[in-house]
């Protein structure tokens, strides 16, 4: 009861072709799979923005006036 065998899914898949037909099927296979090569490749140039964006930001420079978080006071 657990688990469904083969012919459950069989059973299942031939009322799904003949519900959809194999046209609707196919172009709903390649919008899938469409959907999941953009998704790639967002993710992709995503990482790609993020690297450069790190590489092109200098590092912090800190203040000739501040030690250690404390900043310089002269005496008068």
């Amino acid at each position: 009861m657990g688990s469904f065998s083969i012919w459950h899914w069989l059973i299942v898949l031939l009322i799904v072709v003949m519900v959809f037909g194999t046209k609707k099927l196919r172009n709903v296979g390649k919008d899938l799979g469409g959907a999941v090569s953009d998704f790639k490749s967002g993710m992709k140039s995503g990482e790609d923005a993020t690297k450069t964006a790190a590489e092109a930001t200098p590092p912090p420079v800190a203040a000739p006036n501040v030690i250690e978080g404390e900043a310089k006071r002269d005496k008068v």
